[in-house]
């Protein structure tokens, strides 16, 4: 028999993140990883194309269709890597307001989520949370993928850190 509270946060799960994917998507103008890929290079510019698939966990040759759509689109620029072979992704001045639009429009609409609970029940919920998202990952490339589209700043900024933290040591 199905357990209802997995059930409950399932659709929870599936809620939140369809409301997400329709308000960034929409702000971007386009759709996919196309976002994913703008906040994580925000946090971590200079990573290759290779760590942005693995971080996207999509293909390489995937992850190069993002890239040169972003680049097309004047949104991030390839320079020098640490070797021959490999480029380095920084966005411009435009993919970095692109992904803060991006991260606005998450916590936007997050927060429509959240704004049924009081302020008692959130302080409730928030430890839950905590809890639930350091499951998520045991080693840093499995953080970064789970944190692909998080606010840096906001999660890490809080008194008690970001919840991935233990994948860093």
């Amino acid at each position: 028999m199905a357990d209802r509270l997995a059930q409950l946060l399932g659709v929870l799960s599936l809620g939140a993140s369809d409301r997400v994917r329709s308000s960034v998507d929409a702000s971007l103008g386009r759709a996919g990883a196309h976002s994913a890929a703008l906040v994580h290079l925000d946090a971590y510019p200079g990573d290759s194309v290779q760590a942005l698939a693995d971080v996207l966990r999509v293909s390489q040759p995937a992850a190069v269709k993002v890239v040169n759509r972003l680049g097309d689109a004047g949104l991030l620029e390839r320079r020098s890597g640490p070797d021959r072979r490999t480029r380095a992704l920084y966005l411009t001045a435009t993919g970095r307001a692109a992904a803060a639009r991006v991260l606005h429009d998450r916590a936007s609409q997050l927060e429509r989520v959240l704004r049924v609970l009081g302020d008692e029940e959130r302080e409730r919920l928030e430890p839950l949370l905590e809890k639930l998202v350091a499951a998520l990952a045991a080693d840093r490339p499995g953080a970064l993928t789970v944190c692909r589209m998080c606010d840096r700043a906001t999660c890490c900024g809080a008194p008690g850190g970001c919840p991935l933290e233990h994948t860093t040591t």
